[in-house]
């Protein structure tokens, strides 16, 4: 019986020394994204790994400390870079583990471009109190854009899978949203929408605005739009390949937990980030439904 690597290497045409390179990217981010992928098979555990690592490092980019002017030129080399990925040209491991991936599972240039947009909106200036329109955008952007890719390399490209990645996106976004809204403001960041907050008189500032008792109205809302989109992905999830988009329902399962489970926490001042305790990770683990999955952008 081959081992995983080597029977990865042989289908995506991919030296196991530039695998293993684009695993180490996993491992070293210490997430558990790389222990849920052990459901798949191994070319598409390696494909992952490479959508993985394609956003971890466009997500660097976008967070670490750095110039805006910096930021965007990077970006736009990746830009660049995938325009050579798509016309064959590669120049590292990273290149050609995600060039592989981009052949293997018909990726398309769109989404990856899509995902650098949504970096883009965290570095042109602190996204505060968006609009509707804009905050739909961000979602897709940084999330359901990785849900079209993803459900490619898991298996099925119907337009039912792309609904699931639709739905199920804006669902874990607004779940990391909601649970993060603390820490986003610490870092001068709003993603509630400008339209809510107005509704109830809310600050439009970070600070002033999770410190109001009232924002625990608009983040309700916002938790009972995000259990749509979980419903609404798993009626898609019905038309689909259940075998391939078990990693999907993996993550709905999961985070609809933790919105569950923030919900009943509440957001008045003083916040609480609702969190797995280790039984709950044991339980959910068990009944074979725990992934955290790559979780980059809040």
């Amino acid at each position: 019986m081959r081992k995983p690597l080597a029977e990865a290497a042989q289908i995506i045409g991919c030296s196991e020394l530039d695998l293993t390179y684009v695993e180490d990217i996993v491992n070293r981010s210490k997430t558990s994204f790389a222990a849920g992928m052990q459901v798949l098979s191994p070319e598409r555990r390696y494909g992952m790994y490479a959508l993985y690592s394609f956003c971890r490092i466009v997500d660097d980019i976008a967070d670490e400390e750095g110039e805006v002017p910096t930021k965007h030129r990077l970006l736009q080399e990746w830009r660049e870079r995938l325009s050579r990925l798509y016309a064959g040209q590669e120049e590292d491991a990273v290149d050609r583990v995600l060039m592989a991936t981009i052949q293997r599972f018909d990726l398309k240039q769109k989404d990856f471009v899509d995902i650098i947009e949504g970096m883009e909106m965290d570095i042109e200036h602190p996204i505060i109190a968006p609009d509707e329109k804009t905050l739909d955008l961000y979602c897709d952007r940084v999330a359901s854009a990785v849900g079209r890719l993803a459900v490619c390399i898991f298996g099925d490209s119907s337009q039912a899978a792309q609904e699931v990645a639709y739905h199920l996106g804006r669902a874990l976004q607004l779940t990391n949203i909601l649970r993060d809204i603390e820490e986003d403001a610490e870092r001068g960041r709003l993603y509630l929408p400008k339209e809510l907050l107005e509704r109830f008189r809310l600050p439009l500032d970070p600070k002033g605005c999770i410190s109001n008792p009232d924002v625990d109205q608009v983040c309700n809302i916002l938790a009972y739009r995000a259990a749509d989109h979980f419903k609404l992905a798993r009626q898609f999830m019905a038309q689909c390949n259940q075998k391939a988009l078990l990693p999907a329902k993996i993550m709905a399962i999961t985070y609809g937990f933790i919105l569950s489970k923030q919900k009943k926490v509440g957001w008045k001042p003083p916040f609480k980030r609702a969190s797995l305790s280790l039984p709950e990770k044991i339980a959910v683990a068990g009944s074979g439904v725990f992934m955290n999955f790559i979780g980059l952008k809040r």
